[in-house]
């Protein structure tokens, strides 16, 4: 069994205040991540795993000004004595800010002059800390400082990042250089939302479910799924269906958990299902995500191979049903995250990249990052881990889309919400509230529209006023009301649409 030892100062206080701590995991070179098992001895943490490799320890850690994201260390080898942790993370968080850097500047980006200062006070605190190791508690803290200092330089490194791609994609093209859209709930919006939904957002994605279409065996409604439909092209959205089918805990009709453990039967039912769902659509819907969660799975107890083999099935079908519709899958938690629980052998890229590979046309990638959510959604990150998860699923060579969350309250109860999910609210986080979801979409929308491999950027819900999996993460305010990250979301439609007009004021 390997093992890996790390020391923290005052790990009493800290553990308090710190249950993200026990999540901590270790990933391979290859960035598989590996179960681990978290143990705590007065100020020393043990990282337990099957493998004896080097490794690099991913934690949350708590960064002033930054919350609590998750960081990791540089690879390390197992030894006897502990590392001390703070000074790891800011080494591993220098290396991998050193190394984003120079990729960014073999692509011609020019490194603002802001940069610099915070970048050299990380490099020098770091380097004072690796050379007192034999003093922990000052060298830990630091490796803390330097930590921060890393964090304020990688944000306005890919601030600039973005700004810079925004403008050259910008000349290109005065078009957004992505679609931004929303999911519908399980509703038909009235006039009174019409006008804001339109103001927002060019394309909607219509729920096609199938717990929602068929609730009882035999028993279909297609009642709300017309309407939304007919709603969105009367409105001149792009529409995306579904998600068809969705693996998460509870996710799929009840009834159907009788034929669980019954392959045969339960790949026929998925697929009439899908293909009842795409005919009778065909040619409204062009673009379908077939299934969502498909990678981390939950639903009726199948296992990955069960979820792998249904998903390739389902993608099978719609293509049978017409080989010209786009189909894609959804993917959450895209760092991979849920792997170190042990129960998945397959990182979410490899289980995209086995359904490409076997020839079945998978058009395009939804990424599902949501943060601020437990069990599900992904831990915090900052916006250099944001911009790296993106690259490394463009090298797929497919199109991406992202689906967003997070929370605008931790404190209020949500009764219209997913009550398996819960908002974080222990005292290792910050508490969300309207303005810190603002400000969120503030950070992640630039870097995401900034992306060549991005093509659709979604919000996950539109209002808390009708029923929902993310609790708080909704728009509107159960009143209706906008809360300020739609205001955010439509200033950054506007912008677009003033280039877009100036742009042909100038042809004309």
């Amino acid at each position: 069994m390997g093992v890996m030892r790390f020391q923290v100062s005052s790990l009493p206080t800290l553990e308090k205040h710190w249950p993200d701590l026990y999540r901590a995991y270790i990933t391979g070179a290859d960035g598989r991540v590996y179960p681990t098992r978290v143990e705590v001895d007065g100020t020393v943490i043990t990282c337990r795993r099957l493998v004896s490799d080097s490794g690099r320890l991913y934690v949350a850690w708590p960064v002033a000004g930054f919350g609590t994201p998750v960081v990791c260390t540089a690879s390390l080898v197992e030894r006897p004595e502990p590392y001390l942790l703070a000074v790891e993370l800011a080494r591993g968080k220098i290396a991998q800010l050193r190394d984003q850097i120079s990729a960014w500047e073999i692509a011609g980006m020019t490194i603002p002059p802001a940069f610099q200062e915070p970048f050299h006070e990380a490099h020098r605190l770091f380097r004072h800390a690796a050379a007192i190791q034999d003093q922990p508690a000052e060298a830990n803290s630091l490796g803390a400082e330097s930590l921060r200092w890393a964090f304020v330089a990688g944000e306005i490194a890919v601030k600039a990042y973005a700004s810079q791609r925004m403008a050259a994609r910008r000349k290109r093209s005065p078009l957004p250089p992505a679609a931004l859209g929303c999911r519908l709930s399980g509703q038909v919006l009235d006039a009174q939302f019409e006008k804001l939904f339109t103001e927002a957002f060019t394309a909607a994605a219509v729920p096609v479910e199938w717990r929602n279409v068929e609730p009882e065996a035999g028993h279909r409604q297609w009642e709300i799924s017309d309407q939304q439909l007919e709603w969105c092209l009367a409105n001149r959205l792009l529409v995306c269906g579904g998600p068809l089918l969705n693996f998460a805990p509870e996710a799929m009709p009840a009834w159907l958990g009788s034929w669980s453990k019954d392959a045969s039967n339960l790949q026929s039912l998925v697929c009439d299902y899908v293909e009842t769902a795409v005919a009778r659509y065909a040619g409204q819907i062009r673009k379908w995500e077939v299934c969502a969660s498909g990678n981390t799975g939950g639903a009726l107890g199948l296992s990955e191979e069960d979820r792998l083999g249904l998903v390739a099935r389902a993608l099978d079908v719609v293509r049978q049903v017409d080989d010209e519709i786009q189909v894609l899958i959804q993917i959450d938690q895209p760092w991979g995250e849920y792997q170190s629980r042990g129960t998945h052998r397959l990182a979410p890229l490899q289980f995209v990249d086995a359904l490409l590979r076997s020839g079945i046309g998978l058009s395009a990638v939804n990424l599902e990052v949501a943060v601020g959510f437990r069990p599900r959604g992904s831990s915090p990150r900052d916006l250099v881990d944001l911009s790296r998860m993106l690259d490394n699923w463009a090298a797929l060579g497919i199109p991406l889309y992202a689906t967003l969350a997070c929370p605008s309250d931790s404190r209020s109860p949500d009764p219209l919400a997913n009550a398996g999910i819960q908002v974080e609210s222990d005292d290792a986080h910050e508490a969300w509230s309207e303005a810190a979801q603002a400000a969120w979409v503030d950070s992640v929308l630039p870097v995401l529209m900034a992306k060549q491999a991005v093509v659709g950027i979604f919000w996950t819900h539109f209002s808390d006023g009708a029923p929902h999996d993310y609790p708080h993460a909704g728009l509107l305010r159960p009143d209706g009301t906008p809360k300020p990250a739609f205001e955010r979301l439509q200033s950054q439609r506007r912008a677009f649409s003033k280039i877009e007009n100036e742009s042909s004021q100038d042809e004309a």
